[in-house]
Parts: C-alpha cells; structure tokens; sequence
C-alpha cells in the first residue's frame, strides 16, 4: 500500500452526499409470519468515501444493499417504509424500466459469490460488454475494446486472450476482478460489495481491495462495503455501521468504532476477534447467547439478553443518539461509555498457556514423503483430450504429537484439504507413508480402515452441507453409535446422545431438531458432537469456523480447546485465517502449491518468519484497528497461484517471490533445519 493509501479520508468529508438511506424498514412475508429484516436504517454516503457494513448474519447487511438496488425476492420481500435518495431520486418511486436504468449505469454491485453471479456457459467478454451495450449503447468493437480496458484496469494480464474464455478458466481471485470490472463498466457513482472477499485467500484479498479502494478514489466512486472481517474495515474503511437484529447498533468514522466504541455489541465484537498484533489471550472473549428472533423481536434493546451492562432502562427502546460528533450509538449508556465512566473489564493476556502439554515420545501422526496426484483430463479441441497429471501433495512430511494442535494454512489450491483427505482415507495416497499411533494406514483395508475411523475423525468446513437435512440431530449423532455398535440398545443411543450435546454446550431437548431449525454456531457443534461420538484420540478440522460469524467462531475455538485439554484429543487444524491458526495452534506447517513452505511452533513462525511466502501471508493480513493499519506498509503478494495444470519449475513460488533468480527457477528446495524445530524450503534463507 502507497503512503497515499494509506492515509485517513479527508476529502470525503466535504464531498457531495450520493446516497442518503432513510427510516428504512425491509419485511419478509413467511409462512410463520412477518420477518422484520430491516428496521428504521437511516445512513449517508458521500462521493469517494467508502463506508463499512458490519454484523452477524441476518442482521440486515444484505438485505439492506438489495433493497437499495430494488432486487429483494418477490413477492415474499417488500420495502415497508422509508426513502433511498440517489443523486436526488427516491429509488422507491420510480418505475421498473427506470430503475433497471439505473442498475449497472449509476449503481454497480459485486456479489458474494463470483462463480454463482457469472453466467458459466456465456464468455467473460461479453458477460463485460453486456451492460456496455445496453447502457451505453456501444457497438460490438466499442464494447470490446472498452472490456479490454476494464480487465486491464482490474489487473487481469493477457486480457484479449481472457476475453474469450469462460468463468472456469479463471481463479477465485480472478472472478471476483472479473465481478469488480462488470460493476464498473459504466463508470457507476455508486458501488455496492457484497463480501467480496469471503472466498478468497488473504493475499488475493489483499489485492482485490486495495484494487477496489484506489478505483473509488481515482474514480471518485461512492463504495459500500458488507463483510464481517474487521481487520478489512480497519483497513479499507472511512466510516462504519454497525449492525444488529435488523437495526443500527452503531454508527461513526473507523476510528470512533474501533478505538472509541459506544455499544456493548461493538465491544463485544472487536474482543471476539483474534489478532496478530497482541499477546494471545487464554481464552477469546465470546458474546454468548444468539440474536433474537426477528419474527417476534423482544421489546426493548434486542442486545439486552446478551449484555453485561443491561439495567432497568434496557427494557425501553434506545435511540440513535450522538456520543461524539458524527457517532452514534443506540445504547441508553452510551454516555457513560463515551465519558470512560463504564468499560468493559480488560483482557488480560496469557503469561503461561494451560494446555495440555504436548506429548514428547513418538509421535501420533508421522506423514513422511506423502504424495496425491489426480490424473485429469485437459480438453484440446472439440474431439481432442489430453490427461494432465496434477501434483495436489507433491512429497511433503511432518509429524503431530499426542496432545497438540498442527495449524496447516495456505492459500486455495495449495493442497491442505487433499492432505486432510488422505488422513482420513477419503482418498487413496499415491507415494508415501501415513503412520497412525505406530501403523502404516496408507494402505490399510477393511477391518483395519474401519478401525482407523473410530479414532479418526473429522469436522467439516459447513455445518450445513456436512448434516443430513432429512435427519434429526439425535439421528444424526447417534448413526456412528448404530454403525459402529457402540451403544447396546436404543435407550443407550439416546442417553449417550444427549451426553454429547451438553458436552458441546447444546441442550438435550435439540437432539428433535432438524439442522435447518438450528443456528450456523449450533450446526457446528452438532458437528463436532457427531465427530466425537465415535471417541476419537485425532481430529482433522477443515475450516471448521471460516463459515461462522465472528461471535460464535469464538465460542467453537473455546469449545475445541476446552474438549482437547478434557480428553486428550489431537488436532490438524486446516485454515486460511492466520490470526485463528495463532491462537488455536501449537505448530504451523505453510503449504503453497502442494509442498510445503515452512514448519515452526506458532510463536516462531509468527515472530520471526523465514521464507518469504509466509512473510508475505503475514504482510496481506489486516488487523481490526485502523491506527496500526495506517501505521504498517504491507508488502502485497503479486500474481496469481500457478496452475496446478501446469506447475513452475524449481520453487514452486519463485514466479511471485521478490528474492528469486534463476537459481530459484532450477533448484527444488529442500525442507531444511533452520534453528531448533524450525524448517524452511528456501535457498535464499
């Protein structure tokens, strides 16, 4: 990031107001009633000034950025009340062929998820020159070129050639540029992003937002931002709102929300965070409980029944009230907060971690050489086939000790969950050796793969997709105790299930639920209480929290290590969010392009990286305070990953290493010694 980038806001002060929200109330008709989704929003935003939308699921986030755009479902959704002015128009008011006029010419959006938003079966370019054509009127030759001038602007090399190829051929990364350069080619004043970052690796994300913000100031474009990640908000953002239960719990510039904050809800989210620029802390600090029930929302604050500071006058209604200029806060005791007379109680950091000590004798888990290579079928022409061999784990080796928790992290594609998949047996090793507890399970059969099962467990990255939606949660956690014959009648199923449940801090009485009756926090602990039933000594976690908000992924870490130091388990624990791998980790292995990188305990290779591809994920993670954010130059990792198609030779980072030469493009690096338990796979280190 420039020095410019990286300097607060100030023009946008003075700017023009584009967009000015106002009383709006969003319902949803159900079968079971009314859902009120939005409730009495009011916001402003200027030209060139970027404004953060934050809070936990079904809060509003969304929801209010289609009602802006008049996209919300029909006839199920509808705007109950309010205005949206912009640029001097109500968008309520005016009639559909004017406001599908305005979509795409005046007002962009970039969706959460690129690959479901493009059209997989029509070509990127004219996916880019469809809006050119119908708002702007360009010719085929004008719209092309004009897309070739939005894919460069968007960092998209070789961009005639990319033109004509389709949403597959392209990476995550790449597909959200390509959703960045639709929302852009009219030179919209307003542009609306739905987490465009909740798929990417952080350094792409890094990328893409650093792309986004310097368009909006270049541009003068007007940005809104929706995401949960608040070190993207520390970093990207002039003005915050935050939001709970359908309502504005929060409103102020990124300094007032992050350093000065006037809600018990804020505080409670930035203490929920774990960062990378403070001591680890024991234990994360969690808000307990679940937002209300936006059917029949409770009078009063909705936050009182998770609040510590609640009192008599919490049963009344807070307003948004000023508690410094241009911040707001709907909290009767906001003043008190403003003033410092009331404050949460600090968080001590930890002098000594109370985990159980991991075991020093053999390991548990031995991975030595492991290789998995899929053969896969390239397409030549319209009859033509070529089978390419790609190298997912290409000769990697490390080991996990009884007790411990090895965080595996990496970007998309570099090989973590194949390498998951392979300890579990999900898929069959191509070379190598996968020893379990003194056994060879690389090749193990039958009887003995069974066996491996039991004590091999695995909880999965959604806890949607990973649960039957036909099958109670009872049902569902009982089935290994059926299969496996652990239980010795049905009644015994039924007491062991609801064992499991309070075990994982659920009640028994959900064992009737279906998943969909439960929340993101509780499908997850459902899924680890299946994961448990089965009395594992190891457990694989696959992003086991990336899906979860920020709140309740805090109460599944605590949960996981509070059930580690209770029964002994041990974890690998595969995630791309370097501040959670910190905390929850006792050794990280860094992977990138099916080898691996680099291997440390937690506090070295965060304290004192070695190869430049770790420094660099380190460098692209932002952290949720945006006087550090101002303060640090972080060293943004160029390119795209390679093909696993088509690998580089000799180090497989060398095409975006800052260090390589052209013995780097040779050389295969070796994973070698560098201090005590520390190894590195670089010949420059």
């Amino acid at each position: 990031m420039t020095a410019a980038l990286a300097e607060p806001r100030r023009e946008a002060a003075v700017s023009p107001v584009i967009l000015s929200v106002e009383d709006l109330h969003v319902h949803f008709a159900t079968s079971r009633g009314v859902v009120r989704a939005v409730e009495g929003l009011s916001y402003q935003v200027r030209r060139g000034e970027v404004l953060a939308v934050v809070g936990e699921s079904g809060c509003g986030k969304s929801v209010s950025a289609l009602a802006i755009m008049r996209l919300l479902a029909r006839p199920a959704g509808r705007v109950a009340g309010g205005r949206i002015v912009f640029d001097g128009r109500d968008l309520l008011t005016l009639s559909e062929d004017a406001m599908r006029a305005v979509r795409g010419r005046e007002i962009g959006m970039v969706f959460q998820e690129p690959m479901t938003s493009l059209n997989p079966v029509l070509p990127i370019g004219l996916q880019i020159e469809e809006p050119l054509r119908i708002h702007l009127g360009m010719n085929p030759d004008q719209a092309r070129a004009r897309a070739v001038e939005l894919l460069q602007l968007v960092g998209i090399t070789d961009p005639q050639r990319r033109l004509d190829q389709y949403p597959h051929h392209f990476s995550g990364g790449m597909r959200q540029r390509v959703m960045i350069a639709i929302g852009l080619a009219c030179n919209p004043k307003l542009l609306i992003a739905d987490e465009p970052t909740t798929a990417l690796d952080v350094t792409i994300q890094a990328q893409i937002l650093e792309l986004m913000r310097d368009l909006a100031r270049r541009l003068d474009v007007a940005l809104i931002i929706i995401t949960h990640n608040l070190g993207i908000v520390a970093r990207y953002a002039d003005r915050v709102n935050v939001m709970y239960a359908a309502r504005v719990a929060e409103q102020g510039t990124a300094d007032d929300i992050f350093l000065n904050p006037c809600h018990p809800y804020t505080m409670g989210l930035m203490r929920s965070v774990p960062r990378l620029d403070r001591p680890r802390g024991e234990r994360l600090e969690t808000i307990e409980g679940l937002p209300p029930n936006l059917l029949a929302p409770p009078a009063g604050c909705r936050f009182a029944p998770r609040c510590q500071f609640k009192y008599e006058a919490c049963e009344k209604e807070p307003s948004l009230a000023e508690c410094g200029a241009g911040h707001r806060s709907a909290c009767h005791r906001a003043h008190e907060f403003a003033t410092g007379r009331l404050a949460p109680a600090a968080i001590e950091p930890l002098a000594a971690r109370a985990a159980m000590a991991a075991d020093t004798a053999a390991p548990l888990l031995n991975v030595r050489h492991l290789k998995k290579f899929f053969a896969v079928a390239r397409s030549g022409g319209m009859f033509a086939r070529t089978i390419v061999e790609v190298r997912a784990v290409n000769d990697i080796s490390f080991s996990i000790q009884k007790g411990e928790t090895l965080g595996l992290v990496g970007e998309s594609g570099c090989g973590k969950t194949t390498v998951g998949r392979l300890i579990l047996r999900l898929e069959t090793p191509t070379g190598g050796s996968i020893e379990f507890d003194g056994r060879d399970i690389a090749e193990a059969r039958g009887d003995e793969l069974r066996r491996n099962r039991r004590r091999i467990q695995a909880i999965f990255q959604d806890p949607y997709s990973s649960l039957n939606p036909r099958m109670t949660v009872g049902q569902i956690i009982a089935e290994p105790l059926t299969v496996y014959r652990l239980a010795p009648s049905a009644r015994a199923a039924k007491d062991r299930v609801a064992e499991l449940l309070s075990q994982v801090g659920l009640f028994p009485y959900m064992a009737e639920r279906y998943p969909h009756e439960m929340s993101g926090g509780q499908r997850q602990r459902v899924g680890i209480a299946r994961a448990l039933a089965m009395e594992p000594s190891f457990i694989v976690c696959d992003e086991p929290v990336s899906a979860l908000d920020v709140s309740i992924q805090g109460q599944i870490i605590n949960l996981l290590e509070d059930l580690q130091r209770r029964l002994g388990l041990t974890y690998l624990f595969i995630a791309h969010d370097l501040a959670v791998v910190r905390y929850i980790s006792t050794r990280v292995v860094v992977m990138y392009l099916g080898r691996i990188m680099e291997v440390a305990d937690r506090d070295t290779l965060y304290g004192a990286p070695l190869h430049p591809y770790t420094k660099a994920l380190l460098d692209a993670a932002p952290v949720p305070d945006p006087l550090a954010e101002r303060a640090r130059a972080p060293r943004m990792l160029k390119g795209e990953i390679p093909s696993p198609l088509s690998p580089p030779t000799g180090c497989v980072f060398h095409t975006r290493c800052p260090l390589a030469d052209d013995d780097c493009r040779r050389v295969v690096p070796e994973l070698r010694e560098a201090g005590s338990g520390h190894q590195v796979a670089c010949i420059k280190v």
